[in-house]
């Protein structure tokens, strides 16, 4: 499975930007979803998940600004990100887990500026 992390970039406080990253494959509707976010000198640390049912958890920092989402028919999960701060800038992964493997993207710059 390949998964491609696109819709990073520099923004300023209080912007918005919306990830997107797409899952090669099959049985992506079967999937759990999640984005995690590491930035320099930091753990790599969860930020949103979604389940298959469309259940999703966030992290207390970004609840109530970001929103994960996923299309079954394109194979792809989001994260909507708004009113963004300084302290959200981070590399932006997503990850699949399946039957109890787990697959990471690449990876997607999102710098806030102040």
């Amino acid at each position: 499975v390949q998964l491609q992390a696109s819709g990073g970039g520099l923004v300023q406080t209080g912007g918005s930007l919306r990830l997107s990253c797409a899952a090669s494959g099959s049985m992506f509707s079967i999937a759990m979803m999640g984005w995690y976010r590491q930035a320099p000198g930091k753990e790599r640390a969860l930020v949103a998940s979604i389940t298959s049912q469309g259940t999703t958890t966030y992290a207390d920092s970004v609840k109530g600004r970001f929103t994960i989402s996923r299309d079954n028919a394109k194979s792809t999960v989001y994260l909507q990100m708004n009113s963004l701060k300084p302290e959200d800038t981070a590399v932006y992964l997503c990850k699949r887990t399946l039957f109890g493997r787990i697959a990471w993207g690449q990876g997607t710059q999102v710098t806030v500026s102040s």
